[in-house]
Formats: C-alpha cells, sequence, structure tokens
C-alpha cells in the first residue's frame, strides 16, 4: 500500500472512530454522574473546554497524517454576507425535515399495520431522547450565564463547528481514498450518508429514538457542505438549530421529555 494512502486510511479512521468512542462515553458518564454539560457555568466551560481539547488532539492526528488542504477540508468561506440569512433558512428547514421524515416513518409504520398507534407510542415513550443526560434543563432556565453559554459557546463552537470539521474530515478522507466513488458530487452525498450514520451512532447517549433525528441532521448538514464546498453555512445553520433548541428548552417548561435532537 503506498505512503500517501496508509496516511489517508490512518486519518479516517481516527476521524471515523471519534464520535462513536465519544458518543459510548457520555452515556457511560451520564449514567453515573448526571448531564454531560454539568449542572453550573464553571463546569459546563470546564467540559466544552475539555471536549474541544479531546478533539482538537484527534483532528490534528488525522490532519498531521495526512496533511489536508484547506480545501479539501471546505475550510474557504464562500458567499460573502449572504452565508448568514441563508444558514437561518437552512436551520429552519432541517427543523421541518426532521420532524417531517418523523412523522412520514411513523405514518408508514401505522398504515402498513407493522405497529400499532398504542404500541408506537409505548415505544417512543419508552425510549425517548435522554435530554437531561446532555444537559441540566432547570439550569438552563434559572442561571443566565448557564443559559447563553449553551446559546452561544456549546451551540455554535461546540456543536456547530467541531461536528462540521469533523464532518469534512470525513469527507476528504473519503474522497482522498477512493475519489472514483466519492470524488462528484453524488458521489460526495453518498459519503455523506455514511457520515450521518456514524453521526447519529455518536449520539446513543440520548437513547435509541435520537439516533434517526440526529442521523438525519447529519445528512442535511454534510448536503450543504457539499452543495457551498464550504463548512460554514453548515456550522451557522448548526448553531441556530441548537441554539433556538436550547432557548426553547429554557422557555416551554415540560419540553424536554419530547425534544428528538439538541446537538
Amino acid at each position: 500500500m503506498p505512503y500517501k494512502r496508509l496516511r489517508w486510511w490512518f486519518h479516517l479512521l481516527v476521524i471515523g472512530a471519534y464520535p462513536v468512542v465519544v458518543g459510548v462515553v457520555g452515556w457511560q458518564r451520564g449514567r453515573f454522574q448526571g448531564p454531560a454539560l454539568r449542572h453550573e457555568p464553571y463546569g459546563l466551560m470546564a467540559v466544552c473546554g475539555l471536549e474541544l481539547l479531546i478533539f482538537g488532539i484527534v483532528f490534528g492526528l488525522a490532519w498531521l497524517a495526512s496533511r489536508a488542504s484547506r480545501q479539501s477540508l471546505l475550510l474557504p468561506w464562500r458567499g460573502g454576507f449572504w452565508v448568514i440569512p441563508l444558514s437561518l433558512c437552512y436551520s429552519i428547514a432541517l427543523r421541518l425535515a426532521v420532524a417531517l421524515a418523523a412523522a412520514a416513518v411513523a405514518m408508514m409504520l401505522l398504515v402498513s399495520r407493522l405497529v400499532s398507534m398504542q404500541s408506537l407510542q409505548h415505544f417512543v415513550l419508552a425510549n425517548r431522547p435522554d435530554v437531561q443526560a446532555l444537559v441540566d434543563v432547570s439550569a438552563l432556565r434559572q442561571n443566565a450565564l448557564y443559559f447563553w453559554l449553551t446559546v452561544t459557546l456549546v451551540s455554535f463552537v461546540v456543536a456547530g463547528l467541531r461536528e462540521e470539521l469533523w464532518r469534512s474530515g470525513f469527507l476528504a478522507g473519503m474522497r482522498a481514498l477512493w475519489p472514483r466513488r466519492f470524488g462528484s458530487r453524488q458521489g460526495q452525498l453518498g459519503a455523506v450518508a455514511l457520515g450521518a450514520v456514524v453521526f447519529g451512532l455518536g449520539h446513543l447517549a440520548q437513547g435509541p429514538v435520537a439516533v434517526f433525528p440526529t442521523a438525519l441532521l447529519g445528512f442535511g448538514l454534510g448536503a450543504i457542505m457539499v452543495l457551498h464546498r464550504s463548512i460554514w453555512p453548515a456550522v451557522l445553520a448548526h448553531g441556530l438549530f441548537d441554539a433556538t433548541t436550547f432557548v426553547v428548552l429554557a422557555l416551554l417548561p415540560g419540553l424536554a421529555d419530547q425534544m428528538p435532537h439538541l446537538r
């Protein structure tokens, strides 16, 4: 195997393993230590700093192996000012798409009589996403600093930037190793779909029902990156998606039990 190809294999394996390992660790931590984002602002900042540090090390190791270019990682800002309002529209569209897809799957199951309404409701309630494993909802409502940190730092940096950098690294590895299959726009969408599955599995800490909407969200964000050849519309759309979720959780008591996705 040529040395350059071996380096890209290392890049892809390191990048690909990251969300699954983080999901398993988050699930174990949530069982014994409470919400991943802690209960107070300073604890939240410490957790965010640790997560960014770990991701930086992983991403740095992958980059040192492959030496991926800015273009291959989709880092250039394209579109000028219009990226910002466009990202807001994408955020709204993604939320609608996730809701409609979930409703469509439920309707298909009911129409085909594979499940009854009662059994479907029981399954969703029994396996609904555990929001409390991620964020302290009471602190979100009662502590202003905790609230603003989740709306800004968590939403746009820990979630938006970190996860889209992960996705760009995954796509770069797929394109480099299999250029004929994943070099075209259609091929890259196929790589996005594979990455979305990994992305969904990385959210098992929120419960099995969270895997489908997060995978769907991951596919939408990856498609935005491929369409614009830049991570930034997806970063902003992801950040706005999560920020509005946190705002709704803070304003509407009791909604945490029904939220399909946070990060």
